[in-house]
């Protein structure tokens, strides 16, 4: 006679049509879980190989990794969002906050990396890096693509004349980060662009089409009316917008002209863009959701800092 005290049990593995007896004997059996094998400790602290002797390229590997970690999470966030077929603005504001609240650790935690290097340390290792690049961070990529419409991410020299009905490859040809890598008046591309396309393009594409109607603005556009207009949904959206394409950035912009820009010369990046240009907001104008912002908050982005 089955226990009712494993009913639910017994409920679960019938509708797997396995039995839960040979469940509980495996139990007899294993290991009990630890915290260095559940997190994998080994295998994490195993994962910084420097390139060369110094030791403060220790906490540029393991600050990237970090982010990383922290992307990922995003993502996830993210995900059960775009998957979710009875969004509620509750459930969507609640996400939101807790990828901004990812963000706002990354952008604070941007002072590791701007006060905890030296100076010549880093400039040192960093020519270890060429042409390595961090626009080649294939999670941040996927985070601007599953947050925003696509016409949203062109590169703001073409995002007024470009077909919004283009084809994926036309406007993956002209995303603004095209621009750490590409020089548009002979369309010839970096070694840096080059590879980073041949890994992950057609991942990109893939990824793009299936949030091109599933991404946080999108999503959000999709809800009636009243939902639209709540308070707290409106909030959360704005302050994720802002988190990431000012406050972020600006700490990343910051972070990178406090090595780069030395004795008034600004050094190249070590993917050969022209970071300046790229990394600041005012320049691109990178905004995943436009509608909630005046003409005035837009004609401003990224000026006011």
């Amino acid at each position: 006679m089955k226990s009712k005290k494993n009913g639910p049990l017994n409920a679960k593995y019938e509708a797997l049509n396995q039995n839960v007896d040979d469940y509980l004997e495996g139990l007899l059996y294993s290991k009990p879980i630890n915290y260095w094998d559940y997190i994998q400790t080994d295998a994490l602290l195993n994962l910084q190989i420097q390139r060369t002797v110094f030791p403060d390229e220790m906490v540029f590997i393991m600050y990237h990794q970090v982010n990383e970690l922290l992307f990922k999470m995003v993502l996830s966030e993210i995900d059960q969002v775009a998957k979710n077929k009875a969004l509620a603005p509750e459930f969507f504001s609640t996400k939101l906050m807790r990828i901004s609240r990812y963000f706002d650790m990354l952008t604070a935690s941007f002072t590791i990396m701007k006060d905890g290097m030296d100076i010549d340390q880093y400039n040192k290792f960093r020519t270890t890096l060429i042409p390595a690049s961090g626009f080649q961070s294939a999670q941040y990529r996927k985070i601007e693509f599953a947050s925003t419409e696509l016409i949203n991410l062109i590169d703001k020299r073409f995002r007024d004349s470009i077909d919004r009905n283009s084809s994926y490859e036309n406007a993956f040809e002209h995303l603004y980060w095209q621009a750490a890598g590409k020089d548009y008046k002979t369309g010839k591309k970096s070694y840096t662009l080059t590879v980073f396309e041949e890994r992950y393009k057609d991942e990109f594409i893939r990824f793009a089409q299936f949030y091109s109607t599933n991404n946080l603005y999108s999503k959000f556009k999709s809800l009636p009316e009243e939902d639209r207009e709540n308070t707290e949904l409106v909030k959360a959206m704005r302050h994720y917008d802002y988190t990431v394409n000012i406050k972020w950035v600006m700490a990343h912009y910051n972070t990178a002209n406090h090595y780069l820009n030395i004795g008034g010369k600004t050094a190249e990046a070590t993917g050969g863009s022209e970071w300046v240009k790229y990394m600041h907001p005012k320049h691109q104008k990178r905004i995943f959701f436009p509608d909630l912002w005046t003409k005035q908050e837009i004609e401003a982005w990224g000026t006011n800092l």
